[in-house]
């Protein structure tokens, strides 16, 4: 009988877990070559203790068990290998879901937007303008000086209301995970800046 079964199956069966072949460094064939190898050189070593048996009887059964121990040794060694397979593709599945509603802000800009001035500016700037018209001039010259001064004060008065009407526009620049960009406006500070991340919320983005 081999004196040390017990010890190898314990140690073939932490070395050959799941867990632990996650650990280490080497690839699943590496591993396999590395196992197969461990088990060739116990299996030798075994054989060599079988021959030290004092009875035929004796060393015909420590060999059978001796192999039954490599056997054993290379089926968990193939297990481990599956194992090692099914765990380094993993990663690879994971890197591939890629979500498309989401990114990351690249850049934050803000601008002013002029407004236009509406028919209030135009209205007051005319009045004002065709009286400053009538001090000036007389008679047909007047009534000239006086349509001259309303056009005026109404173009005015329109750029005048489009200046109080001036606002702000934050324009946000985004980088999806598929590689595609997308710029979004907003009237007000949305709050976010570069490196953020963000996804799709209906029209617009909502930080993530």
């Amino acid at each position: 009988m081999i004196r040390r079964p017990i010890i190898i199956t314990l140690a073939l069966a932490g070395l050959f877990s799941t867990p632990a072949f996650a650990q280490n460094n080497l690839s699943p064939k590496a591993q396999y070559a590395y196992d197969s190898k461990q088990a060739n050189t116990r299996y030798a070593d075994d054989k060599k203790l079988c021959a030290e048996e004092t009875s035929s009887k004796a060393r015909m059964q420590c060999l059978r068990d001796a192999k039954s121990e490599y056997d054993q040794a290379i089926i968990n060694a193939k297990a481990a290998q599956k194992a090692g397979n099914s765990y380094a593709s993993q990663p690879a599945k994971q890197q591939q879901q890629i979500c498309a509603d989401c990114g990351k802000v690249l850049s934050v800009n803000v601008t002013e937007k002029a407004g236009e001035g509406g028919a209030l500016g135009m209205i007051g700037g005319g009045v004002a303008g065709a009286l400053l018209g009538r001090q000036v001039g007389s008679g047909r010259g007047k009534d000239l000086a006086t349509l001259a001064g309303a056009a005026g004060g109404a173009y005015a008065g329109k750029q005048v209301e489009g200046h109080v009407k001036n606002s702000k526009v934050w324009t946000v620049t985004v980088q999806y995970e598929t590689g595609a960009r997308a710029d979004f406006a907003f009237d007000q500070d949305p709050g976010l800046q570069s490196g953020d991340l963000v996804r799709n919320s209906g029209n617009g983005i909502t930080r993530r």
